[in-house]
């Protein structure tokens, strides 16, 4: 009886993590496909750069999704946090298109999709735990943290270096990449039993990733 019992908690709990871990993907590809669109809107209405003022509300929205995760007001959260990323993102899409190097726009955009879908289906299908990854995944993203600010803050002193923003932006690659592993196998695992939160988290990491190869093929194309 009890063999039982247990055999059917794992079936539930298994249809449980295949329910979420669908949630995740259908709203993590209809949050990117509003990402592009809001993007489209940017570019079509030339909006110049915007500063960090809209990424400090961004991240303002990003609290109260935290907050909101099991209603339905987290999930129209996610489309005003997507939202906002995206139409920051049509400026910086703007200049790589006004320069000439729409090409640096698609090979980041399409290495990005390579990463996420290789990272991410390789995860799935060798059903590992990438949980072990934790504390070299947070060391790493305060270190990046400390970098980038090293990096904003670097002109107000007379300094910058070409070669500090491509190590940043190497770094912040490498560390999303990780993150995607890690965000996948607690989805997998059970360690993550909210589709909103997955998603914001997955999403997070294919943005970042696009943005640093962005400014790393920009750099080696010497459009930034």
């Amino acid at each position: 009886m009890a063999e039982t019992d247990t055999l059917t908690y794992r079936g539930s709990e298994a249809v449980a993590t295949q329910k979420v871990l669908r949630n995740t993907y259908m709203l993590l590809s209809i949050t990117l496909l509003w990402t592009a669109a809001m993007a489209g809107v940017s570019m079509a209405l030339e909006v110049p750069p915007m500063g960090f003022i809209p990424l400090l509300v961004a991240f303002g929205v990003l609290f109260a999704i935290s907050k909101f995760r099991n209603s339905g007001v987290g999930l129209l959260l996610v489309f005003v946090f997507t939202g906002i990323l995206g139409f920051c993102l049509g400026p910086i899409i703007s200049l790589y298109v006004a320069a000439g190097a729409s090409q640096i726009v698609v090979t980041a955009a399409s290495l990005t999709g390579l990463i996420f879908l290789s990272l991410s289906g390789y995860t799935l299908m060798s059903q590992k735990d990438f949980s072990f990854m934790s504390g070299f995944l947070s060391v790493g993203l305060w270190v990046m943290l400390g970098c980038v600010l090293l990096l904003w803050l670097g002109p107000l002193f007379g300094f910058y270096s070409s070669a500090l923003h491509l190590a940043i932006s190497a770094g912040i690659v490498i560390l999303m990449s990780g993150l995607i592993l890690y965000d996948t196998s607690r989805i997998i695992h059970g360690g993550e039993t909210n589709y909103v939160m997955a998603t914001v988290s997955l999403y997070l990491s294919i943005y970042n990733i696009f943005i640093s190869l962005l400014h790393i093929f920009g750099l080696f194309g010497g459009d930034e």
